[in-house]
This record gives C-alpha cells, structure tokens and sequence, in this order.
C-alpha cells in the first residue's frame, strides 16, 4: 500500500549515486543469446537446430539461471542503494515524518527515475530497466544468497520472471510508503569503474 505521489516544493535532493558493480561471472553474451533461441525453438517459434529436446531444455535452464544470478547480484547493489537513501533520509528534519522508506525508493528507481539515469542505461542497452531493477529486487527478497542449480524447481527456472515480478509488487506492498519522484529526488548512476575514476580525479584536484 502507498500514499499518493507527495512534492515537496520545488525543493530538490540530491540522493547517493547508485553504483553497479560487474557480473564477474563472464557469461558471454552469445551464450545469453544461444540459450533465448533455445527457448524460442522448444516454443516452436524458429527453426530447430537440430538439438534434441533434452539439449534444447538443459541450454534453457542453464540460461534461465545464469539471468537468474545475474538479478540476484545487481539487486545487491540495488539493495545496498536503498538502504544508503533511508539512512541519508532519516537525516532530513523535511522527510523524517513523511513515511519514505525503503520502497519510496524502489518506486522512484523503476518508474520515477531521473532522465540522465533513464539515458545513460539506453546508451548501456539496457531499454526494459524497469523490469530488470524490479526483477532484481524481488529475487533480493527471497534469497540471500545465490541459489544453487539443482536448489531450483525446473518450473521457477522456466518462468523465474513471473516469480520475480511478483515478488517485487509483494515487497512494495509490505509496507505503506510514500510515492516519490525524480521532481524532488535526484541522483546519479554509475558503474563501479567510472566511479573510482570520478572520485580519484576528484581527489587528484583538491
């Protein structure tokens, strides 16, 4: 449950960045793409390659869960983004009392998000970011830590998104919060590298 969308003025707050760490686990995008055609051919949407169905299965889930694991780190850093906004908010006298939690900031990150943030993930490639985001935090929700392959029902792996959405709405949910926007809240988006860059010219200057 939220309350309705609250502005604060033409007041403006400027959030701590959110920093996204790399997937170190170096799945190659090819093999991304190899296990979506695998999906498309077992759905009979493209041609077979003349995998087997077996084959065709083992390359899907294998996908599925190397998606699965990639959510599951950025939510990490999602996770570790939304706690630093609810520790800088509480030292706001303005925002202490207006029920902005947690969630507040989830919202503002999956649909409310500054335009420079909505940009520069377009120039990463990355055009369903608010599916990503939320999937991310809804598997942060249920594990805490990776799961392993075989901890996997094949029905979650197959359909992991939809657990993952509606996992997310459940967490939104869970707590009365007030809906937020990029019109009072800014910040910035940073993968870790060009953030150490940033903070050694900075500190190159003084």
């Amino acid at each position: 449950m939220s309350t309705p969308v609250t502005t604060f003025g033409e007041t403006v707050w400027v959030l701590p960045p959110l920093i996204l760490h790399p997937f170190n686990e170096r799945v190659p995008p090819s093999t991304l793409l190899e296990n979506s055609k695998a999906a498309l051919m077992l759905s009979g949407l493209i041609p077979s390659d003349g995998s087997d169905a077996e084959e065709l299965k083992r390359r899907l889930l294998s996908g599925r869960y190397s998606e699965i694991r990639m959510l599951f780190f950025l939510g990490k850093d999602v996770f570790r983004w939304l706690d630093q906004c609810v520790e800088w908010a509480e030292r706001v006298p303005d925002l202490r009392e207006a029920d902005i939690y947690r969630q507040s900031f989830a919202g503002l990150l999956t649909v409310g998000a500054p335009e420079s943030v909505k940009e520069k993930l377009v120039r990463w490639g990355v055009s369903d970011y608010v599916s990503i985001f939320s999937r991310a935090i809804g598997l942060n929700t249920m594990f805490l830590e990776p799961p392993g392959f075989c901890s996997l029902a094949e029905e979650f792996l197959r359909n992991y998104h939809r657990y993952a959405d509606a996992l997310f709405q459940c967490y939104q949910q869970s707590q009365p919060h007030r809906i937020i926007g990029s019109r009072n809240f800014a910040f910035e988006l940073y993968a870790s590298s060009e953030y150490s860059r940033l903070l050694e010219a900075e500190w190159g200057a003084e």
